[in-house]
């Protein structure tokens, strides 16, 4: 019975394909809508947890201030020493590698070249906590760090605006008024979660740039990375109390420093965007509903075409539940051909956007069986009230209908 009333359905689409094809339109573009508007912020998504897992694995940084820009409290509060970053190594349990660090901008100048870029000063751990592998060259010596050499690693967009396709290992470049030679080239990092460019950088011994470029001891922040299997939330709480009680801060009182756990925050912009992918989906499924109301409009007037066909069935013995059947599949029919077809249309505009976007295409199978099985319920829904009111019709009267 059923396929029986598939075929019927199936045979009232094809003798009508233009009125069909527009009654599905709703139901398409809905489907779509949905599939694209959530690929989109799928995508969005794993680019942001791509970007900020580029910062480090396991990655605390320790900047001393609450805010996180600059000035106010940050400005005010005192600065790092050598002495912490080594307690923390020393001291707090589960830490893989500690880079403190220091920066300025300055000129980087090579021949007729310069380009302005952040010089960072840390120790060879550096690479180790931002999870970061040298394309050419070798990493800071201990004799380097221990004297203050006037060494450096290029980053990426550094090597490209001072020497083009060159190899720069070996050749000298001028920070401010010193003389320095590159010994590494970092591998490119691409842009942070924040929109920073990090290939855009120069890594020089923290020695070297406290007593050269920046002309006092400070540490500006410390970067720690924690083991993998640590929680990081133990050890981030581990440093917070070392920290309190070297920089003896009051019990009760507030930090002077802030310790930043990237996952927190990858966390935090993760729930961001899928919220914003849920909402826009949500947007885009009142286009489903609407699609359902074109669907029940049709069947309506289809109900009232095929009066004398509907009686000529209920009076040659047809039960009033098969002409019931008959119609809620042709609205269900009708409903997931329109499904299929915003499947298709979805996948491909979503892999379109994605790839203006510059974000990456991420399947999902369970939106896309979702839409379906959605648009199938709106088919049902609104396909119930025109096939309740074919299948309550009196034959006789529906015969007499002209």
């Amino acid at each position: 019975m059923f396929w029986n009333a598939v075929s019927l359905a199936l045979r009232e689409i094809r003798r009508n394909v233009l009125r069909s094809s527009l009654t599905i339109l709703g139901i398409v573009i809905g489907v779509a809508a949905v599939i694209t508007m959530v690929t989109i912020g799928e995508g969005a998504t794993a680019q942001v947890r791509s970007d900020i897992q580029k910062l480090g694995t396991n990655l605390l940084q320790v900047f001393r201030g609450q805010g996180f820009g600059g000035g106010g409290a940050r400005s005010t509060a005192a600065p790092f020493t050598l002495e912490d970053a080594w307690a923390i190594r020393d001291e707090v349990s589960g830490v893989r590698a500690v880079a403190p660090t220091a920066s300025t901008m300055s000129q980087a100048i090579y021949g007729n070249a310069n380009w302005s870029t952040q010089i960072t000063g840390s120790t060879d751990q550096f690479l180790v906590v931002r999870d970061w592998a040298l394309a050419l060259g070798r990493n800071f010596s201990d004799h380097d760090l221990r004297v203050g050499a006037a060494v450096c690693l290029l980053g990426q967009t550094v090597r490209k605006e001072l020497f083009g396709e060159q190899d720069p290992v070996g050749a000298n470049i001028r920070l401010q008024k010193v003389s320095c030679e590159v010994i590494g080239v970092l591998s490119a990092k691409g842009q942070s979660g924040f929109g920073q460019d990090q290939d855009d950088s120069v890594i020089v011994p923290l020695r070297m740039l406290q007593r050269r470029l920046a002309g006092n001891a400070d540490v500006t922040g410390i970067m720690v990375s924690a083991r993998d299997g640590v929680s990081t939330e133990k050890v981030q709480s581990d440093i917070e109390r070392l920290l309190r009680e070297r920089r003896k801060i009051r019990q009760g009182a507030e930090n002077d420093f802030n310790v930043r756990d990237l996952k927190e925050i990858a966390s935090a912009f993760t729930s961001s965007t899928r919220v914003m992918t849920a909402l826009l989906g949500a947007v885009a499924a009142v286009s489903l509903v609407v699609g359902g109301v074109g669907i029940m409009n049709i069947m309506l007037v289809s109900v009232t075409e095929r009066t004398r066909e509907i009686g000529t069935r209920l009076a040659v013995g047809a039960m009033a539940k098969d002409v019931l059947l008959q119609f809620l599949v042709e609205a269900v029919t009708l409903a997931a051909m329109g499904g299929v077809i915003g499947i298709v249309l979805g996948l491909s505009a979503g892999a379109l956007a994605t790839s203006m976007f510059g974000v990456p295409f991420v399947f999902n199978p369970g939106i896309v069986m979702l839409s379906f099985a959605f648009a199938a319920v709106v088919g049902i829904v609104f396909g119930y009230f025109p096939a309740r009111r074919a299948a309550q019709m009196d034959p006789i009267e529906a015969l007499r209908h002209e």
